[in-house]
């Protein structure tokens, strides 16, 4: 496969791609950042209670 040839496939890729926007409905920012967040606090929590000798 040439260049070109990979060039041209990705290209054809990346234009249909532009018809369905690549965002779900379902997926709310929100409620993805704010999910991330708990469980970001949660494993804070976990960690420093494995250490408590500091």
């Amino acid at each position: 496969m040439s260049f070109h040839s990979a060039a041209a496939q990705l290209v054809t890729l990346a234009a249909e791609g532009e018809e369905h926007g690549g965002n779900h409905d379902s997926i709310s920012p929100l409620v993805t950042g704010g999910g991330a967040f708990v469980i970001l606090m949660l494993l804070l929590w976990i960690t420093t209670r494995f250490n408590r000798d500091r």
